[in-house]
């Protein structure tokens, strides 16, 4: 059977047999054991529904044996037999080229060059996934191969609910993924409610289909990594031979090591599992692997005394590189940590003193035993940070709650109401970044050509350098960083599975860039292109540990503003829409919301990118500068002035003193 024709296939038509596991791969972690008989029977059922009932007595046995081993049922016997990749747009059976860019994009998150746990359809983060199961994935490839311009996929986190009719102008997916009611929206809810196959976490762009391997974060790390050192260095000092020391090569955070090379510094990666760090080695993305201590250690000293560039990526525990550089008197000039720590307990942190094998054993069989381990290993972290922080160490929470679960630990990081160490978006992203309009805007070469990518990174160089000639100081700096970026992107080997690129751009950068690529896929000289952002954005997330943490009107807690934004974009020309809870910082704690969009080269494409990329942004500036973000408050203004079709409340100052004799 051909590919076109396992696609069109969906389910298939004769029960396929079962697949051993594929030795080598980056298994997901055994789930929780958390449903009641009834509820393990409740999870059997759900996965049955998929298939005829002449298969039921088979499957119902092996998916109880999936449930009981894994946590999960996976239907590990449906993945389909051809590889995973993003392949060339035109070699997808499709009717509508919008949804055949979505399989594109949906194979990509999936490639296991790519993908994390790519058998259990896991992107990144240790629980963000395309899918539930593989029937979820073969049904919806059948139905984007089938659908037209005038219909509408709608997935409910990951089931494909059914195709319904829409018009040309309406997306052609909109995404769902873990959009419980409040009071179901527990850590332990989740393991609840994705056993039994209801609901799944997408991460931010796992279930959205909009991941481009690490290098969706690498661009947003340098600019963080970049800053930091600013922060911390004199002028004109460079950060060759000073230490990055951070944790996790798994998903996102592989770009850590990257990002690094990128600024010039030495950066030390911890991480647990051997086959993540090895991964990031094989694919350029960190320098050198080191299992010891001791060779840690007189590597890193050899480096700071040679002013080196190199990435290192430690196996082993974080804990013991923070107290062992502290011992031997080793000066780190920034610290962070990138563990998966919205999920804690079940595999996005592991525990100093045990090994990885251990943690994984306990997290299942001993789970409130391995919470303790957890906790206490974050209260040892935090310690060690604090000293190093005392002897002047820049340490900054990167987002990933790892503040959140050490205050939850009893850990010493509290300075009061706050964390005594700032967000990455409070002191560095928020202010410069976020409040002017800067942000993740992506895209993706769906012919698979790298020429094409390297066309489309010359358009952008080209636009942003138009638009420094006449941009305010407030933003040149910005400016200037991204055309450093863009024009050395090709150098930095950043692409991991589709020809993609990402760029911090503010809405006029967006706007331009888009509008050129599309002139450029109508005149032949490329491919059609797929836009699309990180969820981390000015406008998509509702996050008050990250992308909105420097909202101080106490808004932060509120969802508004991403919700606003999935429904704004749906009407104004997004190919497809997704809104999610969770992502990044943990289950109820983020609403997160993204979009695609598919330049094709034609009008119709011209008008979708302008009218809804210039929202996507500004929806996001107008909730900031309400908030009295004085950065915010000018973009807003500057963009008032040159769109006069805009009008936005702006807030009125209120002295201080006005208030402090009130109450």
């Amino acid at each position: 059977m051909t590919f076109k024709e396992s696609i069109l296939q969906g389910i298939p038509v004769k029960l396929p047999a079962k697949k051993p596991y594929p030795e080598n791969s980056n298994r997901a972690p055994k789930r929780k054991d958390i449903l009641s008989t009834e509820e393990k029977k409740l999870a059997v059922r759900n996965a049955l529904r998929y298939f005829p009932e002449a298969w039921h007595d088979t499957l119902a046995k092996e998916f109880a044996q999936e449930l009981l081993d894994f946590g999960r049922i996976y239907m590990y016997r449906f993945k389909p037999d051809y590889p995973m990749y993003a392949r060339p747009i035109h070699e997808y059976p499709a009717k509508s080229q919008h949804a055949a860019a979505i399989m594109l994009m949906i194979q990509n998150n999936l490639n296991p060059d790519v993908a994390q746990h790519p058998e259990e359809l896991i992107t990144y983060g240790g629980n963000g996934a395309v899918f539930q199961n593989w029937a979820q994935y073969l049904l919806t490839m059948k139905y984007l191969a089938t659908m037209t311009d005038e219909q509408t996929l709608h997935l409910y986190s990951g089931h494909p609910m059914g195709l319904f009719p829409s018009s040309k102008a309406a997306p052609r997916v909109v995404v769902s993924n873990g959009m419980m009611i409040p009071n179901y929206s527990k850590p332990d809810d989740w393991e609840r409610f994705n056993a039994l196959g209801v609901t799944q976490y997408g991460q931010m762009t796992a279930g959205s289909f909009m991941y481009i391997g690490p290098q969706g974060i690498v661009h947003g790390t340098t600019i963080t990594v970049m800053n930091a050192f600013r922060k911390q260095l004199k002028s004109g000092e460079s950060p060759s031979g000073k230490v990055f020391l951070t944790a996790g090569l798994g998903g996102m955070s592989g770009a850590q090591p990257k990002a690094g090379n990128i600024v010039g510094c030495i950066t030390v990666c911890a991480e647990i599992n051997p086959k993540a760090a090895k991964k990031r080695y094989d694919q350029d993305w960190v320098d050198e692997l080191i299992d010891d201590m001791d060779a840690l250690v007189f590597r890193v000293r050899e480096a700071q005394k040679n002013d080196e560039v190199v990435s290192i990526a430690f196996i082993g525990n974080v804990v013991d590189v923070w107290e062992r550089f502290y011992d031997d008197d080793i000066y780190v000039h920034l610290g962070s940590d990138q563990t998966s720590l919205h999920i804690p307990w079940t595999g996005g942190y592991y525990p100093v003193g045990l090994t990885y094998e251990e943690s994984n054993t306990m997290m299942r069989e001993q789970p409130e035993p391995f919470k303790e381990k957890v906790q206490a290993s974050l209260r040892r972290q935090a310690d060690a940070i604090n000293k190093h922080a005392e002897r002047g160490t820049y340490f900054f929470d990167y987002g990933n709650a790892f503040l959140l679960e050490a205050s939850r630990a009893g850990a010493d990081v509290m300075d009061g109401d706050d964390f005594k160490y700032p967000s990455y978006v409070q002191d560095i992203l928020g202010p410069m970044c976020f409040d002017y309009g800067f942000g993740p805007f992506r895209w993706v070469c769906t012919s698979g050509k790298s020429e094409d990518l390297d066309f489309t990174d010359g358009i952008a160089s080209n636009v942003l350098k138009t638009i420094q000639e006449t941009a305010p100081e407030e933003i040149k700096q910005q400016m200037q960083d991204n055309i450093t970026w863009i024009e050395n992107a090709k150098s930095n080997k950043l692409v991991v599975g589709s020809q993609a690129r990402i760029l911090y751009a503010d809405a006029e950068g967006r706007l331009k860039i888009a509008e050129a690529f599309n002139k450029a896929v109508a005149e032949g000289h490329i491919g059609p292109v797929v836009l699309g952002r990180d969820h981390h954005d000015v406008s998509g997330t509702d996050s008050p540990y990250r992308e909105t943490s420097n909202i101080y009107d106490g808004s932060q807690f509120t969802a508004d503003m991403a919700i606003q934004n999935v429904i704004g974009d749906s009407f104004r020309g997004a190919s497809w829409v997704s809104i999610h809870n969770g992502g990044g910082v943990g289950w109820g704690e983020v609403i997160n919301g993204g979009f695609g969009l598919v330049l094709d080269g034609s009008k119709e494409a011209d008008a979708r990118l302008k009218n809804m990329l210039f929202y996507d942004v500004n929806n996001g500036i107008a909730r900031r500068s309400w908030a009295r973000n004085d950065e915010a408050i000018f973009a807003i203004k500057r963009e008032m002035e040159r769109t006069p079709n805009l009008k936005v409340t702006l807030p009125h100052m209120v002295e201080d003193n006005l208030l402090n004799d009130l109450f």
